[in-house]
């Protein structure tokens, strides 16, 4: 296992419901930080949540920009299952790694399905090896999610996106760095369609949406055709909105919804 040492953020003085964790990871040969949302009953085997964060941001973003702790709990009142949220940050490269594993700068992507986890399972309460996960995120962080959930089916029980970057062309929109810089070993890495073609026969429940303003629109509608093509069993929703957190905000009740109808059997 990737994690060497964790330290973990003391109950008696974090905010409520909030752990954040800080742990050296072997795949960044650095410090990162993990930001984990629970509330409610603590019990054995509880459902995780991975979300993903876009460009520019950090594993703080999803509650202090998004406000996602208060979308969960307004959601459990309505009778949402309990889910443990975990916020990862995407490595701190440049505007944003893509989630990647790349050559000369970090695999990024282990660091999410493997030191992200066992850190989680290790370190709260009521997550365990048993605990089923999903993964979901928003534009950079949506690609993430589309591409982990693509490439590693068996981890994954639900993939959810927002507003999602669909390939390194859509990202150089965002930022500065050209996306040759996004160098992987393998040629295909960074491409979508490869993954789930790949895995098309193995693939968990899969969901994304995208705001009909949002740049990233037309993208979403070709990957939404290409996935069609390959006759892949998906929901895809143009929702009103742009790419911003009030429309991550007020969506992300779709994804906890989608998992929650997974977890429980009622889809």
């Amino acid at each position: 296992m990737a994690v060497l040492r964790v330290e973990k953020s003391n109950t008696s003085y974090s905010r409520e419901n909030t752990t954040t964790l800080t742990l050296h990871s072997s795949y960044l040969g650095k410090r990162e930080n993990i930001s984990v949302y629970q509330s409610g009953e603590i019990t054995l085997d509880t459902p995780i949540i991975i979300l993903l964060h876009g460009v520019y941001g950090a594993n703080w973003v999803w509650m202090d920009l998004g406000g996602a702790h208060l979308v969960y709990e307004q959601l459990k009142q309505q009778g949402l299952s309990d889910f443990i949220l975990v916020m990862p940050s995407d490595g701190s490269l440049w505007d944003g790694s893509a989630y990647l594993p790349l050559v000369q700068h970090g695999n990024f992507e282990r660091w999410i399905v493997e030191d992200v986890i066992e850190a989680v399972i290790d370190n709260i309460e009521g997550a365990t090896q048993n605990s089923n996960i999903y993964i979901s995120g928003l534009s950079m962080g949506g690609y993430g999610a589309l591409r982990l959930g693509a490439k590693y089916p068996e981890k994954f029980n639900g993939i959810s996106a927002h507003s999602s970057v669909t390939s390194l062309s859509d990202l150089q929109q965002f930022i500065e760095n050209p996306i040759s810089d996004y160098q992987c070993e393998f040629h295909q890495e960074s491409n979508l369609l490869y993954w789930f073609n790949l895995n098309a026969t193995k693939l968990p429940a899969l969901r994304f949406d995208c705001g009909k303003d949002d740049s990233l629109y037309h993208s979403n509608l070709v990957l939404k055709n290409a996935l069609n093509n390959l006759e892949i069993d998906f929901q895809f929703e143009a929702l009103s909105g742009e790419h911003e957190w009030p429309y991550w905000h007020q969506n992300l009740a779709k994804t906890l919804w989608f998992f929650n109808e997974i977890e429980t059997g009622s889809s």
